[in-house]
């Protein structure tokens, strides 16, 4: 009598098992890390845009801003711009992703035997990367023409991590922007769009007591304006208070549903 010997099912285009999640997540990211460094211009990019925002700044506006007892215009600046400049970094997620799916890189990706949700987590990290890099050369400049954040490395250390998860966090929220938005243009002023009122409206340039009544609830309560003051009170030795939890829920709570968000819309889309 023949026998039949059973045989294991092709794997299903996008459905890799879980444990494939974290490599194929890290081969994605070092896919586009890749393609940075072979870019120069994008390069240049990541490091002068930050240089120019931190001198400008400090020298054009140091004078013309007032600040809280104790602090000078250089240590009120710095945290707050370093939180200013990863939000809008994390903007080059949506065009990254909707760059992808223009060029059919994503439907490339799709016919793979690999995790879905790599291909998102992968630009996100390597998105990540570029966004320490951003961070450790505006601290670097910061430092340079005058901020002093303190004696404390440690403090320092969870001050910088808290832009990073910030930056991490909206990098999602532009990740799931890209896969809405297919067209890279409209993409990019979409994330913009989203990020100017948040950034304005917050204590990154302006305490929130100098802002007018109607706009301080409405600032007290911005993401960005809870990362901003957190990072300042570890820099400058200060208690920290209230605004390190708010902060890291608003990071918690972003981060969760926009992955969440992102994840399914690639999904959906891919089915």
């Amino acid at each position: 009598m023949a026998t039949t010997t059973p045989t294991t099912p092709a794997p299903v285009a996008g459905q890799a098992p879980s444990p494939h999640l974290v490599a194929d997540t890290l081969v994605i990211a070092r896919r586009h890390l890749l393609a940075l460094s072979r870019q120069p211009q994008l390069l240049v990019f990541v490091v002068v845009q930050p240089i120019m925002f931190v001198l400008l700044f400090r020298f054009v506006f140091g004078g013309a801003i007032r600040t809280p007892p104790g602090y000078s215009y250089v240590d009120y600046l710095m945290p707050g711009i370093i939180t200013q400049t990863v939000a809008f970094g994390a903007t080059g997620t949506a065009v990254a992703m909707a760059h992808d799916i223009q060029k059919g890189i994503i439907d490339r990706f799709r016919a793979l035997p690999m995790s879905r949700s790599a291909v998102i987590g992968g630009r996100v990290l390597a998105d990540i990367a570029r966004l320490l890099l951003t961070i450790s050369i505006m601290t670097l400049v910061g430092v340079l023409i005058g901020w002093r954040p303190g004696l404390n490395p440690l403090r320092l250390l969870a001050a910088l991590l808290f832009a990073l998860g910030f930056g991490q966090a909206m990098s999602w929220v532009s990740a799931l922007v890209g896969l809405s938005i297919s067209s890279v243009e409209a993409a990019q002023a979409a994330s913009f769009v989203g990020i100017f009122p948040l950034t304005f409206a917050s204590s990154v340039f302006v305490p929130v007591q100098f802002m007018p009544g109607w706009l301080q609830s409405f600032a007290r309560i911005n993401p960005i304006t809870l990362v901003a003051s957190t990072m300042r009170a570890l820099t400058h030795g200060d208690p920290i208070g209230r605004s390190w939890w708010q902060a890291l829920l608003w990071l918690v709570a972003i981060t969760l549903l926009a992955s969440t968000a992102a994840t399914r819309k690639y999904k959906n889309t891919s089915n």
